[in-house]
């Protein structure tokens, strides 16, 4: 097993790793719309969250050494099914071609008050990493 890490993903606020690489595949840790080099600001505005949310998942992805068309699964986690109709026009702009298996969860309430959240599973290619 191997922990990636970088620093233009959202430092773990818990107990956890930004992603784990284990037999060949990336796990991605939920990411929310926290921009790391200011995580101090509170992004607001709803299409920003989601693009923020992309943007990190792209920067675990990159740290692993993958890219968005390894993904094999997410999971979008989002406090107003209403929502879902912007969320699903910026995915499918992230991943063009490309449609990982995807599970959609309406919740109540997400940490500090952010309205997405998303985790990604991805299959590396020739990595070493396998167990």
């Amino acid at each position: 097993m191997k922990k990636v890490y970088t620093p233009r993903a959202p430092e773990p606020g818990g107990h956890y790793e930004q992603g784990v690489i284990s037999s060949g595949m990336l796990y991605i840790s939920g990411q929310l719309p926290v921009n790391p080099v200011n995580p101090e600001i509170r992004i607001t505005g709803f299409r920003e969250q989601v693009l923020q949310v992309l943007q990190n998942i792209d920067a675990v992805l990159e740290a692993a050494g993958a890219s968005r068309e390894q993904v094999v699964r997410t999971t979008v986690y989002i406090t107003d099914i209403a929502l879902w109709p912007e969320v699903n026009r910026m995915y499918a702009d992230f991943f063009g071609d490309h449609r990982p298996a995807r599970t959609v969860v309406p919740v109540k309430e997400l940490h500090y008050g952010y309205k997405i959240e998303m985790d990604a599973v991805a299959e590396l290619l020739n990595t070493g990493d396998e167990l």
